[in-house]
């Protein structure tokens, strides 16, 4: 066991010191070679500086917000068995502003001659290739690498400063050394890079729009086409429901179905579309005829794996909250399964639709033609509202998003169809009231 002291490694680009952002290690960890261990801040760029060794961190020297010299040891780690050579010699910061204050007589004698380099030994042509234009470095400046990448150039006979490092500073990585081995010896630039693990998708698939899927979609540009929507939005406060169908689903018999939000929706229509019968009704454009409807069939839409399909409860305003609840389970279960009849997805004079809990803020429904409304359902929140004292509470709100066709349908008659569905569902005990 022995100790390896880390100094703050030089970060490139003349950078002479650094401030300590973060570090991710602390005394007692296990670290590994080229492990992100610490932030650091020049006057450039924020630099993550990896480890040079593998070992457990005995001491850290240096806390966040100091700013500390290049070469200054911040780290000491135990190492198994003796810490090699190259590693002590990359731990050591070349800093050009000493060389400089050297005499130059000094500096002539302290430099050693440079040893003939040895020829290269035969290779295979991708582990021995061509060398071509180096990344621009300055004179004399060293490539930043760990010990480990520099023992594996130089085993491959490669010179790193023709390598491009996409490590923090630059720093040469062993990722950067395979793709410049796989890469013939070529340099190879950051736009290449970015693009080489990513394949351009230039796939595409034509799709006959048939069946059920064609009849939605002429089904809505019809409407569109056809239809002047106007869309009134108003917020609902379900708190007080909430809590009357958390107690009635808690007391429910084994043969009643789960009470859901639609149910209590179709029953608020149910009270409410008697004084609008205009939104409960059938325009003929062709004719200029408007048929107004006593009885109350509410198209309830539900996504299938074929599609959008609206089966239809039909005469809601004969049936209680258990008997509506029971109905819309079983018409959506047979939407889903492709078993609705022809009657059960026909006849509905006015439709909710509901996205569920990704039903978002806000929607614009298009109306089920030849309709003239139709209810959107967006999803229920907990926000924060004022009470009658002026505190602040959390209450389940929920957005009605409800479009009306604007030839039928005022836009004041749609805001007080709106807002008596309101008053219904924030007081919901009225719903069961005669």
């Amino acid at each position: 066991m022995s100790e390896y002291k880390y100094k703050l490694p030089d970060v490139g680009e003349g950078v002479v010191e650094a401030e300590i952002v973060e570090w991710h290690i602390k005394a007692g960890d296990k670290v590994t070679e080229d492990q992100h261990i610490l932030d650091v801040m020049t006057d450039k760029a924020t630099v993550e500086i990896p480890c040079a060794v593998n070992g457990v961190v005995k001491s850290i020297v240096g806390e966040p917000g100091e700013v500390i010299p290049v070469g200054t040891e911040i780290l000491i780690i135990d190492v198994d068995g003796e810490v090699p050579d190259d590693v002590e010699n990359a731990a050591e910061p070349e800093t050009k502003e000493a060389s400089k204050e050297e005499p130059k007589a000094e500096a002539q004698k302290a430099e050693p001659k440079p040893e003939p380099k040895p020829e290269p030994k035969p290779a295979p042509a991708a582990a021995a290739p061509a060398k071509t234009a180096a990344p621009a470095r300055s004179n004399g400046e060293r490539p930043l690498a760990s010990p480990a990448v520099r023992q594996r150039a130089l085993e491959a006979d490669i010179d790193l400063a023709d390598v491009m490092g996409t490590g923090p500073a630059c720093r040469i990585t062993h990722t950067d050394l395979d793709d410049f081995i796989a890469a013939g010896g070529r340099f190879v630039s950051r736009a290449e890079r970015v693009g080489a693990g990513k394949a351009r998708r230039t796939g595409k698939e034509d799709i006959k729009v048939i069946g059920l899927r064609r009849k939605i979609a002429e089904n809505m540009a019809h409407a569109k086409r056809t239809i002047p929507h106007i869309t009134y939005v108003d917020e609902i406060d379900l708190t007080a429901l909430e809590d009357l169908r958390a107690h009635m689903n808690a007391k429910k018999s084994d043969d009643q179905t789960k009470l859901t939000i639609i149910p209590f929706l179709v029953m608020a229509l149910t009270k409410a579309l008697p004084k609008f019968p205009q939104a409960n009704a059938h325009f003929d454009t062709d004719g200029s005829l408007l048929t107004q409807h006593d009885g109350i069939h509410c198209g309830i839409a539900a996504a299938t794996p074929n599609g959008l399909m609206v089966p239809v409860v039909k005469h809601a305003e004969s049936l209680d909250i258990w008997e509506v609840a029971a109905e819309v389970k079983r018409l959506g279960d047979a939407a889903k399964t492709g078993k609705c009849t022809k009657d059960e997805l026909t006849g509905s004079t006015i439709t909710i639709t509901s996205l569920g809990a990704i039903g978002g803020i806000v929607t614009t429904p298009v109306i089920n033609h030849p309709e003239t409304a139709i209810i959107g359902v967006n999803k229920m929140q907990t926000l924060p509202r004022y009470d009658r004292e002026g505190r602040v509470v959390p209450r389940n709100i929920m957005n009605l998003s409800s479009s009306f066709d604007h030839r039928i349908v005022d836009g004041y008659e749609a805001a007080l169809l709106v807002q008596e569905m309101k008053a219904y569902l924030e007081n919901p005990a009225t719903l069961f009231m005669d």
